[in-house]
């Protein structure tokens, strides 16, 4: 199974939008958190689109791809412009947890707050935010759906076993998908304050058996197995192999302890567990690529 750049960014950016959906549906998080990763995912697919063809690769699973590719990316497209169109409904959660926290000061300070805010024209009666419709989260569905097609039929070009590659191209994008999700959204507790720990703590659990999936992948003979018992050699007298060892291991544990920093109660727990994300992502990104590498060369 090769590696080359556009199926790296195809299953990164196909990753970064089939996890998305676990977030959205839950109508807490700010819609700008999904503009950010609709846009991003649209890119890598954009990248991978440009890669592919740049490389002339040729045949009918190639063109399957690119297909399926575009029309991921334009569906992300299409969902970031609904996004943004019913920006004004804003997310249905959220505002009833703000009206919820809203009553709870208007308890502690009495009928002159009360008074206030009513005639002050305060609420989201005032602002039309309850009549507005808002985005359907099940439109950041179809990317993904469109995306598995073409990993599938990029699994095919890059050769190797057809049900071996397949799941390996799958479970990396989930793998990468999962772990930029959850540091991304770490970052946005800073522009959404008050968010519940529950998004990032979701995407941190899923990361967990994902990442045995895609360490169990990866050592699916011919796979990194081989490469450590030297079998397979890497070039470097074992080097490189302990080094994805190293990657993989290490991403285990960064999961496991961000799971358990967002255990403690003080808000810069969150911050603590962004930042072990972004290690994690470096290793991950090592585990899965290093791994290709090895095994494609």
């Amino acid at each position: 199974m090769k590696l080359d750049l556009a199926s790296v960014l195809m299953e990164w950016g196909i990753g970064i939008l089939a996890l998305l959906w676990i977030t959205t549906r839950g109508r807490l998080v700010s819609l700008g958190y999904g503009w950010l990763l609709r846009s991003l995912g649209a890119a890598m697919l954009g990248g991978a689109i440009w890669a592919s063809i740049a490389s002339g690769g040729s045949g009918t699973a190639r063109i399957i791809a690119l297909s399926a590719s575009a029309l991921a990316m334009l569906a992300a497209l299409y969902a970031l412009a609904s996004s943004i169109a019913h920006r004004a409904a804003g997310v249905s959660v959220a505002k009833e947890r703000k009206v919820a926290k809203t009553e709870r000061v208007d308890a502690m300070l009495g009928e002159s707050r009360k008074v206030a805010r009513a005639s002050g024209a305060e609420g989201p009666e005032a602002t039309g935010l309850k009549e507005a419709r808002e985005f359907n989260p099940l439109l950041d569905l179809i990317a993904p759906a469109f995306g598995l097609i073409a990993l599938v039929s990029e699994s095919v070009t890059l050769g190797g076993p057809a049900i071996q590659s397949a799941y390996r191209l799958v479970m990396g994008a989930a793998f990468l998908g999962a772990l930029t999700d959850a540091m991304l959204l770490g970052h946005w507790y800073l522009t959404q304050p008050g968010l519940p720990r529950a998004p990032i703590e979701e995407l941190v659990k899923i990361s967990a058996p994902i990442w045995v999936l895609e360490v169990i992948g990866l050592l699916w003979p011919i796979g990194m197995v081989s490469v450590l018992s030297g079998s397979v050699d890497d070039g470097y007298g074992g080097i490189l192999a302990w080094m994805w060892a190293l990657s993989a291991a290490s991403t285990g544990v960064l999961i496991g302890v961000t799971w358990l920093a967002l255990r403690e109660r003080s808000y810069s727990a969150v911050m603590a567990a962004t930042g072990l994300l972004y290690l994690a992502i470096l290793t991950g990104f090592g585990t899965d690529v290093l791994a290709r590498a090895l095994l494609g060369s």
